[in-house]
């Protein structure tokens, strides 16, 4: 771990793999069937409804990427099931024989290029739910270019750490967020804001160095 004045660093690099058209139409197949069968809403559908499928489309192919990536069970279900909850355990990882309980956080952006000063918005009703299992948040990012999908496996952090104050920012609901553009956007619900360079770098194996697109990335 670095120390860069005084604010904890732990993003050394990031990687990019390419998504697979195969892994887009089974999340497709998966949003689809959830969005004609499972009757729960998302919490965006309030305020972005005419997005609901763009932003259940990012999340689930976040974990099927997730899941290939790193030899898992793939989902068999997107969001919205009655029985689908839960309780913030996409996946369970072991690590050096450390099990590892990881929610995934899956964002779609312009590009795959990354500032230290980027952020991952995390709601505070997962941090703070009494029956979250979470051990761990997992970060992805999806871009596109021409006609490819490209990952971006920014990392993982610990939810320890955002309770313990160690990292993040806490936004109440109805702050305003300036940009680095000075354009700005209000928070519509109590959101944790974790800087990518406090973001742990990811696992990378000898067969993830194999996958197609695979290239190593250094936070600007």
């Amino acid at each position: 771990m670095n120390k860069n004045n005084g604010h904890i660093v732990r993003n050394e690099f990031y990687f990019s793999i390419d998504v697979l058209p195969e892994q887009i139409d089974y999340a497709e197949k998966l949003v689809n069937y959830s969005l004609k069968h499972h009757p729960v809403k998302n919490i965006w559908d309030k305020v972005k409804k005419d997005k609901t499928k763009d932003l259940r489309m990012t999340g689930t192919v976040g974990e099927i990427v997730f899941a290939d990536l790193y030899q898992l069970k793939r989902p068999l279900r997107s969001f919205g099931a009655v029985d689908g909850q839960d309780y913030g355990q996409d996946f369970l990882l072991v690590i050096k024989n450390q099990k590892m309980i990881f929610d995934l956080k899956t964002m779609h952006r312009k590009t795959n290029i990354f500032y230290k000063d980027y952020v991952l918005n995390i709601p505070a009703r997962n941090v703070q739910r009494a029956d979250s299992l979470t051990d761990y948040y997992f970060c992805i990012s999806l871009s596109e270019e021409k006609d490819k999908t490209t990952a971006s496996i920014i990392g993982y952090l610990s939810k320890k750490d955002i309770l313990n104050g160690e990292i993040g920012i806490l936004y109440k609901k109805g702050s305003k967020r300036i940009r680095a553009d000075k354009t700005y956007f209000t928070f519509f619900e109590d959101t944790y804001e974790v800087f990518f360079k406090n973001i742990h770098s990811p696992f990378i194996s000898e067969r993830i160095k194999k996958l197609q697109g695979f290239t190593i990335h250094h936070l600007k």
